[in-house]
C-alpha cells in the first residue's frame, strides 16, 4: 500500500473519530426488526444477480448506537435459508441435465458502521427520506445439503470433467460458518421524531466457494456470495431526542 493511500486511509479514520467524539444530542440508540428475502449467488444460477427463482424468507433484529448525526454502529442478526437449483432454469439447457440443488438454514450475526451522509441518525431534520449507507464484518452459521442424485449422466459422463470435480467436491465437507462482510445501503422514511420505516440491500461477502457444497463440478475460480432485500421498522431511543433540544439545548427549528 503506497503512502497516498495510507494516508487517505488514515484521514478518513480521523474523520469518523472526530464525528464519533462529537458532543451529541438526539437519541442514542436504534432498534429495529426487518423481513424480506434472501437471495443466493453462486454456480447453480446463471445470473451474475443471484437466483431469484429460489429466494427465501429472511428475519433480522438490530440494535445500534448512535455515535453521532452521521455515524452508527449497528449489531445485526438475520436468520433465514439459502436455496440454489440447476434446474429452474431452462437457459443454458444444460443445467436441467446438471440438476445440482442445495439448501442450507443461515444464522448470520454481524456489526455494522452506519454513515448517514445527511446527518439526520437521530431523525430530527424534519427529512421525510433519508438514505444511508453500511458496511461490516461477520459470521455465518450454515448446514449445508447438497444434492447431485437428479445429474443426467448420460450426458455428464464418468470421465468428464463435471463428474471429475463432482469426485473432488464430494470428498470436501463444506464448512459450518463462514467469515462474511456486508456491504450495503437502506433508505429511511420517517413516521415521526422515534419510528422509521427502512428498506435495505445488503450484500454479504463470503471468500468461500463452498456455500452452495459444489466448487469443482460448476466453477472453482468464483466465490459463492448471497444478498438480501428487506423492509423493517426502526425505533429511537434514550438521550435527549424527545426534548426537541440541540447540541447547545436551544429547541430545534425546523422549516
Amino acid at each position: 500500500m503506497g503512502k497516498q493511500s495510507k494516508s487517505i486511509i488514515a484521514v478518513i479514520f480521523f474523520i469518523a473519530l472526530v464525528f464519533s467524539l462529537q458532543a451529541q444530542s438526539g437519541y442514542k440508540w436504534m432498534a429495529g426488526i426487518n423481513g424480506g428475502a434472501i437471495i443466493y449467488q453462486g454456480d447453480l444460477t446463471p445470473s451474475s444477480l443471484g437466483s431469484y427463482k429460489t429466494a427465501s424468507p429472511v428475519l433480522g433484529f438490530s440494535i445500534a448506537r448512535i455515535m453521532s448525526p452521521y455515524f452508527a454502529i449497528r449489531g445485526n442478526a438475520a436468520f433465514g435459508k439459502l436455496k440454489g437449483d440447476d434446474a429452474a432454469y431452462d437457459n443454458p439447457a444444460w443445467r436441467k441435465s446438471r440438476a445440482l440443488n442445495f439448501s442450507t438454514p443461515v444464522t448470520e450475526l454481524s456489526a455494522q458502521l452506519l454513515w448517514n451522509p445527511f446527518g439526520n441518525n437521530s431523525n430530527d431534520l424534519g427529512m421525510r427520506l433519508t438514505p444511508y449507507l453500511f458496511a461490516g464484518a461477520g459470521v455465518s452459521f450454515i448446514n449445508v445439503s447438497r444434492d447431485y442424485s437428479q445429474m443426467d449422466t448420460t450426458i455428464f459422463s464418468f470421465n468428464s470433467k463435471t463428474q471429475v470435480g463432482l469426485q473432488q467436491d464430494a470428498a470436501v465437507t463444506p464448512p459450518r460458518s463462514l467469515f462474511v462482510l456486508p456491504v450495503g445501503a437502506g433508505l429511511s422514511c420517517s413516521l415521526g421524531s422515534r419510528w422509521s420505516l427502512n428498506y435495505e440491500l445488503n450484500f454479504r461477502y463470503t471468500f468461500n466457494d463452498y456455500l452452495d457444497g459444489f466448487s469443482y463440478t460448476a466453477n472453482p475460480n468464483q466465490n459463492d456470495y448471497y444478498h438480501s432485500h428487506t423492509v423493517g421498522l426502526h425505533y429511537r431511543f434514550g438521550g435527549n431526542g424527545g426534548d426537541g433540544a440541540d447540541k447547545l439545548g436551544c429547541p430545534i427549528m425546523k422549516y
